[in-house]
């Protein structure tokens, strides 16, 4: 409440506060016939200690020269479920960030670089809806050089593009599909395609046994690419299918780079990105996120897609919103990958706001559920898990019971064992959800 004597109705008074040794205006108010005005100020996380306020009364006729009232100090104190927090963390080496509606409402450590684990895939999927929506779906193809009168003058290949749950149930589509369009004869073989990606598969940071993790990230995909070579695993399922359907093919099936000159007859489509990124949220399925991860490199960066290429993509996306990273992959494996918990919490918080942030929510796992399987089964939480030898991570939005709303946080542990870690996780996300924030 703000009083100015003389009485000067009309007339604006600035309420200031000091932030990094200057004073900022932060409300203007007008007075009213008394010479009264009213301002208010909310002070948030950072503003914890002393928050220090006063009032400018700008020059504004001949009689008055510019003034200040005397300094108002505000000691800020944290509130009780912060410091839960606190005693939850104790000494241990560990970054937690809160935020809601892009306010910060705890911070510790939250700026310090920290390895991401697979908390990587909810960032592949935040560029991934950014880039191509929800309702994005990936096209296979059955294409060839020469198709005429039913026949197939030469070999019929099958272009990928990065949907990593092509199966035998897919190649069954697209024999249907084939035969729609007139199929009867391939006087060639069915190819797979090792064209659109490279077939590269490892990244800075990996260790000696990252690959048992993860199957050989291809733009044909078969079966979750457990052979060694899935584009000659999907052209032999083609060939079966075709064959059950009365097609004649001359040949063996086999895999190769497809030449330039080859036209679509045919393809199917995968389920909806929404639906995909569900499927490697979930679970944390690597395989899914090097797949998808080398498709939003081809987008952004051009073909073929790599590894490198969708972990620039992430890495460059984020930036552009405020987050600096260092990503070297798209699974999280890589233990040189480096995230903060406040550029997580800016970028979900950023989520929020778009037309794809409901999927983003819907396709995380909730307590109970996936590799959440064993825990906060009870609280209302979407977050995406993460674990590497000594790093634990736990990143999404847990609803608020007293502020009615999700808030956004990113806890980001190192140096522990998997058991403290996830207890502290789990605490700090039990608190959020009961606790008066």
């Amino acid at each position: 409440f703000i009083t100015v004597s003389p009485s000067k109705p009309g007339h604006d008074v600035e309420l200031q506060r000091r932030t990094d040794g200057s004073w900022s205006t932060i409300e203007t108010t007008a007075l009213n016939g008394d010479g009264h005005g009213r301002s208010s100020a909310c002070v948030g996380w950072d503003d914890r200690g002393a928050a220090r306020f006063r009032v400018r009364w700008p020059s504004q006729d001949a009689l008055n020269a510019t003034g200040w009232s005397v300094r108002l100090t505000i000691e800020v104190e944290k509130p009780a479920w912060a410091r839960q927090i606190d005693q939850a963390i104790g000494r241990r080496t560990v970054s937690v960030s809160v935020s809601e509606d892009g306010s910060f409402l705890y911070r510790t450590a939250d700026e310090a670089p920290k390895v991401p684990a697979s908390n990587e895939k909810l960032l592949l999927a935040m560029a991934s809806l950014d880039t191509f929506g929800p309702a994005h779906r990936i096209v296979t193809r059955a294409a060839a050089a020469s198709f005429a009168g039913g026949v197939v003058n030469g070999d019929l290949w099958i272009l990928g593009r990065g949907d990593p749950i092509v199966g035998r149930a897919s190649m069954g589509r697209l024999a249907d599909a084939l035969v729609a369009a007139g199929v009867t004869r391939v006087r060639g073989r069915v190819m797979g395609s090792t064209a659109y990606f490279e077939r590269d598969w490892n990244a800075p940071g990996w260790n000696e046994v990252a690959q048992r993790y993860v199957n050989r990230p291809t733009a044909l995909t078969f079966d979750g690419n457990g052979a060694s070579a899935p584009e000659h695993e999907a052209a032999a399922a083609l060939t079966r299918q075709l064959e059950r359907r009365g097609v004649r093919i001359a040949g063996a099936p086999g895999w190769d780079r497809h030449p330039k000159d080859v036209a679509a007859i045919a393809s199917i489509e995968s389920k909806p990105m929404r639906v995909l990124l569900a499927k490697m949220l979930r679970p944390s399925w690597n395989f899914a996120a090097e797949v998808l991860g080398k498709g939003l490199g081809a987008e952004v960066r051009g073909v073929p897609g790599t590894i490198a290429k969708g972990a620039s993509s992430i890495q460059a996306w984020a930036a552009d919103r405020g987050a600096t990273f260092s990503l070297f992959d798209n699974s999280g494996l890589s233990y040189s990958n480096r995230v903060t918990a406040a550029g997580i919490v800016r970028l979900l918080s950023q989520a929020e706001d778009e037309p794809w942030g409901r999927a983003l929510r819907g396709a995380l796992p909730k307590g109970g559920q996936g590799t959440l399987e064993h825990r906060l089964a009870a609280i209302p939480v979407r977050a995406k898990t993460g674990s590497l030898s000594g790093v634990s991570t736990l990143s999404g939005w847990v609803f608020s019971s007293s502020r009615e709303t999700w808030v956004e946080f990113s806890i980001l542990c190192s140096s522990l064992s998997k058991a403290t870690a996830i207890s502290i996780e789990d605490r700090i996300v039990r608190i959020l959800h009961t606790a008066p924030l």
